[in-house]
Order: C-alpha cells, then structure tokens, then sequence
C-alpha cells in the first residue's frame, strides 16, 4: 500500500474519479446503443408484421401519396367541401388522408401478402381492399364531416357517403398499388419445388428426366444420376415450371432433354442428352405429336 500522503501527492484519488467517471460513460453508452438497435428492431417486426411494407419506407411512401392527394382535394374543394375555409379545409382532409393511409396499411397487409395475390390476382385483391377500408372508415368521414365541416348529415346518411368513400379509397389503393408494383418490378418466378430435393452433388443441375424405379426415382440431370425416395406423380406435380411432360408411366422427360426422336412399330422412342432411351407409350403419344415433340 502507497502512504496516503504520496497518493495525494500523485493525484491517484483523481485519476480514479476520472476513471470511473470515463467507465460510467462508457457504459451509459453502450446501454444507449442497445435500446436503441432493440427499439428499432421492435418496430421493424411491427412493420413486417403488420403491414404490407418490407420496411419503414413503405409507410413514409403511403403517407407521402396521401398527403399530395389531401392537398389535391383540399385546393380543389372536393366533395363539396367549398363552403369552409381554407384551415379548415385543409385540417380536415389531411386528417382524413393520414388516418386513411394508416387504416389502408393495414387491411393492405391481409390482401397483398405473396398467397394473397396468387389466390386472386392483383387488382382483384385490390378491389375488396378498397371495400373493407372504406366500410368503417365512412363512419370516420361522417364523424369528421360533422365536427370540423358542421355538416347536418345524419346516420340515414351513411348510404350516400358510402359511394365517395369508396371511390377516394379505390383511387388510393390503386396508386399505391401502381407506385409498389413499379418499385417491385416484373415478378421473377419461383424456381419448381422439386429442385429443392435434389442431391447435394445435383444441385445447380438441369433435370432432364425423371425415371420410376420402384419406390424410387432415377434423376436424370446434366451433372449425371442419383435416386430419391418419392412417387412419380408427386414429382410431376412439383416439376411445374419446366417445359417437360410425362410420356409413359415411368417417365416424366424435359422438352430440352431430348436429342433425338424415332418411330418405328407403332411406337416411338426418346432419346435423352444423356444417352437414355425413353419408351413413349400411346396414352401420351397423341400430346407429343400436338407439341411436335416426335
């Protein structure tokens, strides 16, 4: 132990302090930056989970659009909104606008998810999003309308309110609609399921054909052969997405796999990339001859 009187002499006791203190901001820091990733990461899920947008600029990018439309429709006196001023006007259809745009998110979530528009397609989903948002939110309107507009509307009202409703949210949706797509770009199709089964040492391999062995099946590819345990119409069904077909009841062949074709005795035969001779049976015949495969 140092006597007292050099500690004091040094400055230890100061440089401690100065230690602790530099430590303290240390962690004061360190614990910002963590609440800071968890709080952004909280909303973040929230985002994914409960709206249609990927990120946060989704949302900043539907608010923009309601925004440019609440001042459209405030300078242009729409709905016959004419006989407020201006403040007041603008009040009322920008709280409409962003209330709309956060109502709108989230039934969005429901009708544009990936199952969502392969059931239905696109503008379908689109249409019944327009109609579940604008149900309740004419209830939103009317409520507006009477207090910042003092209109005299009255619930047998509802009805009538109900059409422009409706079309203001069809004409939001379509835009966001529009403004996503575009953004997104041209889909890219899902490659068939069946790939995802191939073996380690297939993988990345063209599939030329698929050969019933059994309960097995001999994979046929440009990185050679392998079997899997599966039933051959479980493969057909996955092999959706490639231009091939089933030509005999063990067979399932690729359009590209094909290097030659030949008839003889009533029956014609297939030959594949890979040297395999693939028998066609009549069932399946009559399709070959429409496509011009033999």
């Amino acid at each position: 132990m140092l006597p007292l009187r050099w500690a004091d002499q040094w400055g230890l006791p100061g440089l401690c302090a100065s230690w602790v203190t530099r430590n303290d901001a240390g962690r004061s820091q360190i614990a910002g930056r963590r609440r800071s990733r968890f709080a952004s990461g909280v909303v973040s899920r929230l985002v994914r989970r409960f709206t249609p947008f990927g990120d946060v600029r989704g949302w900043l990018r539907s608010f923009s659009i309601a925004l440019v439309a609440g001042v459209f429709l405030t300078l242009s006196e729409a709905f016959d909104t004419g006989h407020a001023s201006f403040p007041v006007r603008l009040a009322y259809w920008m709280t409409l606008m962003v209330l709309g745009a956060l109502w709108g998110g989230v039934v969005a979530r429901f009708f544009f998810s990936e199952g969502s528009r392969q059931r239905r397609g696109l503008w379908p989903n689109a249409a019944l999003a327009a109609l579940v948002i604008a149900v309740p939110f004419t209830l939103v309107v009317f409520t507006a309308s009477r207090l910042l507009l003092r209109s005299r509307m009255e619930g047998e009202d509802l009805p009538l309110l109900f059409l422009p409703v409706l079309v203001v949210s069809a004409l939001m949706v379509a835009l966001n609609v529009l403004l996503e797509s575009r953004r997104a770009g041209p889909a890219v199709p899902r490659p068939p399921k069946f790939l995802d089964r191939l073996p380690l040492k297939l993988r990345g391999a063209e599939v030329w054909a698929v050969e019933a062995e059994d309960h097995y099946l001999r994979l046929h590819t440009s990185k050679g052969q392998d079997l899997i345990l599966m039933r051959l119409a479980d493969a057909v069904a996955e092999l959706e997405g490639i231009e091939g077909m089933q030509v005999h009841r063990s067979w399932w062949i690729a359009r590209d796999a094909i290097a030659d074709a030949r008839r003889g005795d009533g029956r014609a035969t297939l030959k594949l990339k890979d040297g395999a001779e693939v028998p066609v049976s009549r069932t399946y015949a009559g399709q070959l001859r429409e496509k011009g495969w033999i």
